[in-house]
């Protein structure tokens, strides 16, 4: 999420329940600076999708106690209050650098305004707060997410000989400019398909939260309303899974190719059972080295190793910005995701999985 392209929520150009999960790693050491680094981030829920415990808060912990800097994570449960609340007590406890996942550019404006007014540093991680005024941003070329999802929907609808095919779109959070960025990648794609009749449009919805209950609901009506629904753009892996789960009821798996995006365990184990058509795999650990990276030079009043800058249209800014590369994963090359650690084959190939993964040649 490295070329220029611009968008009309935000461009990239390279240039260069309560939050009751908490991490923690006691004995800061001393810097350049007079303060010791202490560095808190807050993740956005669990539930929109499985990365932000199982990936970011386990590689984030690692690079934070392999700086060996003093840090606090936190998850705000999808929960506005909360996630207020707990920037606050980070500040009153004396954070020198706060990273955050945004739940809406609105309320992570708020944070970062009152973390800058207290002088502490911030980072966007993964979401860009728009009109924010975070000093970094750190993520993946988002555009670039988008338009592998498009591309792979098309392979797979080729793979499958489809003619004309009805393409239903499920949006990501309308409140998410991630969303916003991924749809322009992969309606960069689709679009002309479109236009040359060699696909149809189908129904398209933004799903609230990417919440999983709200997307099945919509996927159902999705369907009632156009059956012959060929084809799913799914903005991410709990929506595809969602996608998929009510295709299955109808005996559809594996008939319309279904795509998503961050290379969950569930969405591996659809790719090698042929009920998803491809998922995005981003390489977590690059992210949470990067951010923890900078978040030590915040500390220790240090200027920070970037790759690109992003425009924030609506605080009419530049950001200083490490954007790393995804890469599309389909059946053929599910073996990456588990060689690179990001999953383990105990984690993936149980029970009925063993012998689509030795098929696959992960062993």
């Amino acid at each position: 999420m490295r070329k220029g392209l611009l968008l009309t929520a935000a461009s990239v150009a390279l240039v260069s329940s309560l939050a009751a999960c908490d991490d923690s790693s006691p004995g800061g050491t001393d810097s350049g600076s007079h303060a010791k680094p202490k560095i808190g981030v807050i993740l956005p829920d669990s539930k929109s999708s499985a990365r932000w415990e199982t990936a970011d808060r386990k590689y984030l912990s690692e690079a934070f106690k392999a700086a060996g800097v003093e840090f606090d994570i936190q998850n705000a449960q999808n929960d506005k209050q909360q996630f207020q609340t707990i920037a606050d007590q980070m500040i009153t406890s004396g954070v020198n650098v706060l990273v955050i996942v945004n739940l809406d550019s609105g309320t992570g404006k708020a944070v970062l305004d009152k973390a800058k007014a207290q002088g502490v540093a911030t980072i966007d991680y993964d979401r860009l707060t728009l009109g924010g005024s975070a000093q970094y941003y750190v993520s993946f070329d988002n555009t670039e997410v988008g338009k592998l999802q498009g591309e792979g929907l098309s392979k797979c609808l080729s793979d499958m000989k489809a003619k004309k095919p009805i393409v239903a779109t499920l949006n990501g959070s309308p409140t998410d400019n991630n969303a916003t960025l991924l749809a322009a990648g992969y309606n960069g794609v689709l679009d002309p398909k479109y236009k040359s009749g060699d696909y149809v449009k189908g129904p398209d919805q933004s799903v609230p939260d990417w919440d999983s209950a709200e997307a099945s609901t919509i996927f159902e009506q999705m369907l009632t309303s156009e059956p012959k629904i060929g084809g799913v753009l799914a903005a991410n892996d709990t929506l595809g899974n969602a996608a998929i789960a009510i295709l299955r009821k109808q005996h559809r798996n594996g008939e319309v190719p279904v795509t998503g995006q961050d290379a969950t365990v569930q969405a591996l184990q659809n790719i090698l059972a042929g009920d998803q058509c491809m998922t995005v795999y981003k390489a977590v650990k690059k992210e949470a080295d990067a951010t923890v990276k900078l978040a030590v030079s915040l500390a220790k009043a240090e200027k920070g190793d970037t790759n690109a800058t992003v425009e924030d249209p609506e605080g009419k800014r530049k950001v200083p910005s490490v954007l790393e590369t995804p890469v599309a994963i389909y059946k053929d090359n599910v073996k990456d995701v588990v060689d690179d650690g990001y999953v383990t084959e105990e984690q993936l190939c149980p029970g009925k999985y063993a012998a689509l993964c030795a098929k696959a040649g992960i062993k």
